[in-house]
Order: C-alpha cells, then sequence, then structure tokens
C-alpha cells in the first residue's frame, strides 16, 4: 500500500510538472534577483 501511494505522488509530481504548474525554487534561499530562472550580474566585467 505505501509503495502504491509513493508511486501516485510520483505520478502526480510528473504530470504536475508536464503542464507547468511546478516552479523551481533553487535559488530562492539566498534571494537574490532572477529574470526568468537567470541571476543578474551585479558587474559589468
Amino acid at each position: 500500500m505505501a509503495v502504491l501511494l509513493l508511486l501516485l505522488l510520483v505520478l502526480f509530481l510528473v504530470v504536475a510538472s508536464a503542464l507547468g504548474l511546478t516552479a523551481d525554487s533553487r535559488d530562492s534561499a539566498d534571494w537574490k534577483p532572477t529574470d526568468e530562472g537567470r541571476r543578474w550580474r551585479s558587474r559589468t566585467c
């Protein structure tokens, strides 16, 4: 039963991702601004 619930959760996440309902939060820990997932460059080098 636990394996079935795990598979349903994974399936739900795959479907949500395919529909674009998920968000990438990998850069939320340091609160640096992004532009569509790309970091802003503060230096002009």
